[in-house]
């Protein structure tokens, strides 16, 4: 009976080692295949990983030529503006200017008539009597 369990145990140990190898072929098939996928998928993506490293230059040059555009535009409407106030000081100095002398000059032309029709219409004091004036004659000043 010795020589039974023996020969049972013997059998086992094969078994096993056969499941052993087995697994083993079974793992080193699958390292195989692991690897012809990460290959298979490196070839895929590489095309891919090139197309989006294009587009991150792309989109970095479109923002470099965004930004410039922006700067470009900056300093435009900086130059315009100082070009309006510059406009804004020439019309005022070329118009107002001499539209505020012009209405100096017809309001000193007012005035002057204004006077002359005054000096016109309002009535003459006496001339005075001629003949020699006598210190009697002028009202006394006591201060």
């Amino acid at each position: 009976m010795q020589t039974f369990f023996l020969g049972i145990i013997a059998v086992s140990v094969v078994v096993l080692a056969v499941i052993q190898v087995g697994v083993i072929v079974y793992g080193v098939l699958l390292v195989k295949k692991v690897g012809r996928l990460v290959d298979l998928v490196e070839t895929e993506i590489k095309p891919t990983l090139a197309r989006v490293d294009a587009v991150a230059a792309e989109v970095t040059r479109a923002t470099t030529l965004a930004v410039a555009q922006v700067e470009r535009a900056d300093q435009l409407f900086a130059r315009l503006a100082e070009r309006i106030d510059h406009v804004t000081t020439v019309a005022q100095d070329a118009v107002v200017e001499p539209f505020r002398q012009g209405s100096a000059l017809l309001q000193g032309f007012r005035v002057a008539l204004s006077v002359l029709r005054e000096a016109a219409v309002a009535p003459r004091p006496p001339a005075p009597a001629e003949g020699p004036v006598n210190d009697d004659e002028e009202p006394m000043f006591i201060g």
